[in-house]
């Protein structure tokens, strides 16, 4: 007889699918809890900096680095090209205005000064020449105007005497007419004469005028031909000190190329490398400071050049007081460029975790300080050394401020020492 064999609720691999299902379930709650909740890790307090917050001064500013300049420099270009034909001075040497530097030969400018100045001195002896032409011809119309005046005189006598006798009947008819006739001839001569004369004084006078005036053109180019030959002696504009010379005897120079530079002796400035994005920023009467000498000098600035090369643009800065004793051109300075005014400000100093929050948070520590918690804040203005803290913090709360590069979406730290 068959035996009923009773089936078995729980068999071994039910039980194991079971147990497998509730371990996925595990795991998945588990890593729901951890994500979700407060996920904590343990630092070493050695290896991360704790600042506190306070309340204190602040200005925002950039560091910037400036080379001291003279305050005037007087560049020194070749007005004309040719070759150095002698050298005067050295580089360096202390100059008074007008003292030669050097001097350049040009043949080709020299025999067209040459060629320039007979041209105008043949011009000249035209002149006297077409001069003495001119006035003997005057004195020779002057010489007929007398003669013809003479004979005009004697024509008006002789026919206001005839007329006189014709009208007493004391000469005849014939003897008046030819009287009236002369006479007549001679106020026609004397009008035609009169005119003449008139009319070569003003001819004359209007070629004189246009010799006179094509002279003074020779002259004035003849003048500009002596500067361009005296422009190949190099003199120095102002007083100051020859710097950056480049010359040589031999050496042929183009025209317009540079041989140099005056530095004035009136002082120094200061131009300054300023990155492109705070050009919106920088306008002239900004304040900076440097140390020199273990003491604190002012400068302002004076011009700002807004065009860009390289990503960044340039300024100049006066010194603003007592200029530094010693100082030397070329030398860099170390400047704090100031943006805004000195405020009072609830401040943070710099550290990496700015890389990581942007600013929008930060690990604040606990009051018994074994604990460090994500706190949102919001940072305002900033400098070199602190960050302005607008919201989200209060004076005495300690903060950690190195980086957080390796911390990830931890929430809380646990300070260990």
């Amino acid at each position: 007889m068959d035996r009923v064999i009773q089936k078995k609720k729980w068999s071994n691999k039910r039980l194991m699918t079971i147990a497998g299902i509730t371990g996925v379930v595990v795991l998945v709650a588990g890593s729901i809890f951890f994500t979700s909740g407060k996920s904590k890790l343990n630092v070493d307090t050695e290896r991360i900096t704790i600042s506190e917050i306070k309340k204190g001064p602040f200005q925002e500013f950039i560091p910037v680095n400036g080379v001291v300049m003279p305050r005037t420099t007087i560049y020194l270009d070749a007005v004309e090209g040719g070759q150095v034909e002698e050298k005067y001075v050295e580089d360096g040497a202390m100059l008074k205005k007008g003292d030669p530097i050097l001097k350049l030969s040009n043949i080709d400018e020299e025999l067209s000064l040459a060629s320039q100045e007979s041209a105008v001195f043949g011009e000249q002896t035209q002149m006297q020449i077409a001069h003495n032409n001119a006035q003997q011809n005057t004195v020779s119309k002057l010489n007929q105007m007398a003669d013809v005046d003479n004979a005009y005189k004697e024509a008006e006598r002789i026919y206001l005497l005839d007329k006189s006798l014709y009208e007493q009947k004391a000469i005849g008819l014939q003897e008046y007419q030819a009287a009236k006739n002369n006479y007549d001839y001679q106020v026609r001569r004397k009008r035609l004469t009169t005119q003449i004369l008139k009319q070569d004084t003003s001819l004359t006078k209007q070629q004189e005028q246009q010799a006179q005036e094509h002279y003074a053109q020779m002259k004035n180019a003849l003048t500009l031909m002596r500067k361009k030959v005296g422009s190949l002696t190099l003199r120095a504009p102002i007083d100051g000190q020859l710097t950056s010379m480049d010359a040589e005897v031999g050496q042929n120079k183009n025209k317009g190329e540079h041989l140099g530079q005056i530095d004035a002796q009136n002082g120094f400035k200061v131009r300054v490398d300023v990155e492109e994005h705070y050009l919106s920023r920088i306008y002239n009467g900004l304040m900076g400071d440097f140390v020199f000498a273990d003491k604190t000098y002012k400068l302002t600035i004076k011009k700002v050049y807004s065009q860009i090369t390289n990503g960044r643009f340039q300024v100049d800065m006066e010194f603003v007081g007592t200029v530094p004793k010693g100082i030397r051109k070329g030398q860099t300075l170390q400047i704090r460029l100031a943006l805004s005014d000195e405020t009072t400000a609830l401040l943070v100093p710099r550290g990496g975790f700015y890389q990581q929050t942007g600013g929008n948070w930060i690990f604040k520590v606990s009051e018994d300080g074994k604990t460090a918690y994500k706190t949102d804040v919001q940072i305002g203005r900033q400098n070199p050394d602190y960050f302005e803290v607008l919201q989200g913090l209060k004076p005495g709360d300690k903060v950690i401020t190195s980086s957080y590069e390796n911390y990830g979406d931890i929430q809380e730290l646990v300070l260990k020492e």
